[in-house]
C-alpha cells in the first residue's frame, strides 16, 4: 500500500470532494419524490371525510395516496379526512379511515372514547388537555360528539378542569 504525504492526501480529498459536488447521484442514489397530490382533490377528499363514506370510498380506492393527505384552511388550519370525521362524531368513517392505515390522534381518540389512550397521552403530556384539532375545535368538542362511548373521556377531562 503506498503512503501518501499531507499535500497528496489533501489533493486525494479535494478531488474527491469535487466529485461528490459533480455527481453527487453517482455516489449516493437520490430517492425521487413523488408528484404532489393535487390540492383541489386532497379538499375534496378531506371534505368527504365529514360526511361522505361512499364517495369517500371510491376516492380513496382511485387516489391511496389521499388517506393521510392534509389541506391548509388557511392560517395553520390543517385538516385530514380523519380529522374531519371525528370532529363531526362520524365513527363508520373513522373506523374505516383507521384501519386503511390512517394516522389515528388524541382528537380521534377522544370522539371514539379510547380512554385508556387519551388518559396515556395526557398524563405523558398535560399540555394535550389544551391543545386544539382542526378549526380550532377542542379535546372536549371531539368527545362530545362520540355519543355514550365517548362519557368516560368526557368525564375525565371535566375531572382535569376542561369545561370547553
Amino acid at each position: 500500500m503506498k503512503h501518501l504525504n499531507r499535500n497528496q492526501f489533501l489533493v486525494k480529498l479535494k478531488s474527491f470532494g469535487l466529485l461528490l459536488l459533480m455527481k453527487p447521484t453517482s455516489i449516493m442514489p437520490q430517492q425521487q419524490r413523488p408528484t404532489p397530490l393535487d390540492p383541489k382533490l386532497v379538499q375534496e377528499f378531506v371534505r368527504l371525510g365529514h360526511f361522505d363514506l361512499e364517495n369517500l370510498k371510491k376516492r380513496l380506492s382511485e387516489t391511496p395516496a389521499l388517506l393521510n393527505a392534509t389541506t391548509d384552511w388557511g392560517g395553520g388550519d390543517f385538516e385530514s379526512a380523519l380529522g374531519g370525521a371525528s370532529h363531526m362524531g362520524r365513527k363508520d368513517i373513522v373506523e374505516f379511515l383507521i384501519r386503511q392505515g390512517a394516522r389515528m390522534d388524541i382528537f380521534t381518540a377522544a370522539m371514539m372514547g379510547y380512554i385508556d389512550l387519551v388518559k396515556y397521552m395526557c398524563e405523558l403530556y398535560p399540555e394535550l388537555l389544551q391543545s386544539k384539532g382542526p378549526h380550532g375545535i377542542t379535546l372536549l368538542m371531539h368527545a362530545q360528539k362520540g355519543g355514550d362511548q365517548a362519557i368516560p373521556v368526557i368525564e375525565y377531562l371535566n375531572e382535569k378542569g376542561i369545561t370547553k
